[in-house]
């Protein structure tokens, strides 16, 4: 974190997460448990009468409890917040930004708490001043109305979109330690945003089986097409300017241009080390394809890593080939199998041969 910090007036009142499942939804009972003002946000009807009615539960091996949560769905949410946390699906950051505009205050700004580069999109509606970052990697999966798993914590950072830390960067800081003691305040955002689009890649090729998170990282005949993967995303990521930042047993700098194999190698082992000890064991990408049945993330999370890459000049076979197979078992064109994922695995290992 760099010393360039500005003072500035703090928007305060209460926070307003639009989308209560997995980060939101967790991320609310936490701080509804701690005092903070909060309502909730979402467009399944149940879950929003569960979470202000009986209360939302937070289940698995880090700490059980229920809290009763102020939820609303967005037809019935009314007047302005300074204070919006949006914790939405990647696919949905669009829409759902526009719906919440009109109840974001002259002086608020919106936290991106999603995997991917949503800030983008956010900053493309309302500004790039009131857009805020947030990397987050804690495992949590929505099990239904009023149930959300809490897998494992995992890495928490905050910063700006743009320009410096600020005092309602600080202050979003405060309250993510309130939920992660060790949540960490950045002055660049992107560089752990970049870190994670490589371990994401990744997820979401473990995703073509049925097989969990661990299995699939521990298996060395599958273990080309995580550093194909890795490769290809840092080596945009290089091109764009960004040095990405690791986490929790992910250290992007094992995947640069030049980096040994044998540090890409133990990488994967580490990871293989670190899902196994998880109650979260399999990706949210793959409960989209098994268990909830609907499309997934990749177009705005993965595809666009083919995008930046066309426009910086690097060549990514392997991202290109996996935003095909999902969305093969999207359509129902391919299933949930080993040899769905063979053929991402044969186009990396032939990628990393001409390469």
């Amino acid at each position: 974190m760099a010393d360039q910090i500005v003072t500035d007036s703090t928007p305060s009142g209460p926070i307003l997460i639009w989308g209560a499942g997995a980060i939101g939804g967790t991320l609310g009972a936490y701080w509804a448990r701690a005092g903070i003002d909060v309502t909730l946000v979402d467009i399944v009807p149940e879950h929003v009468e569960a979470c202000r009615t009986t209360g939302l539960a937070i289940e698995g091996p880090i700490e059980e409890f229920t809290q009763v949560i102020p939820a609303v769905t967005p037809d019935e949410l009314e007047g302005t917040y300074s204070r919006i946390v949006l914790a939405v699906k990647a696919h949905h950051t669009a829409a759902a930004t526009e719906r919440l505009a009109p109840h974001l205050a002259a002086d608020g700004f919106v936290l991106s708490a999603q995997n991917g580069l949503n800030e983008i999109i956010i900053a493309r509606r309302i500004g790039e001043a009131r857009t805020m970052g947030c990397f987050v990697n804690f495992g949590a999966d929505w099990h239904g109305p009023g149930r959300i798993l809490y897998g494992n914590r995992g890495a928490f950072v905050v910063g700006e979109a743009a320009g410096p830390i600020r005092d309602r960067t600080r202050e979003m800081h405060r309250l993510a330690q309130v939920f992660e003691p060790d949540a960490e305040l950045t002055d660049d955002i992107w560089s752990y945003l970049w870190g994670k689009l490589g371990y994401g890649a990744m997820l979401f090729a473990t995703a073509l089986t049925d097989d969990s998170m661990s299995a699939n990282f521990a298996d060395p005949e599958r273990t080309d097409a995580w550093l194909r993967l890795g490769r290809e995303v840092m080596a945009v990521a290089v091109a764009k300017g960004v040095k990405p930042r690791g986490f929790s047993g992910f250290d992007p700098d094992a995947f640069l241009p030049g980096a040994p194999d044998a540090a890409a190698r133990a990488c994967i082992a580490s990871l293989a080390d670190y899902t196994s000890k998880t109650a979260k064991t399999h990706s949210g990408v793959w409960r989209d394809l098994a268990v909830r049945k609907r499309r997934t993330e990749v177009d705005v999370q993965i595809a666009v890593i083919a995008e930046v890459a066309a426009e910086v000049g690097v060549d990514v076979p392997a991202i290109r080939t996996l935003v095909d197979l999902v969305h093969d078992v999207e359509d129902g064109r391919r299933p949930l199998s080993r040899d769905t994922l063979q053929v991402l695995i044969d186009t990396c290992r032939s990628a990393s041969t001409t390469a």
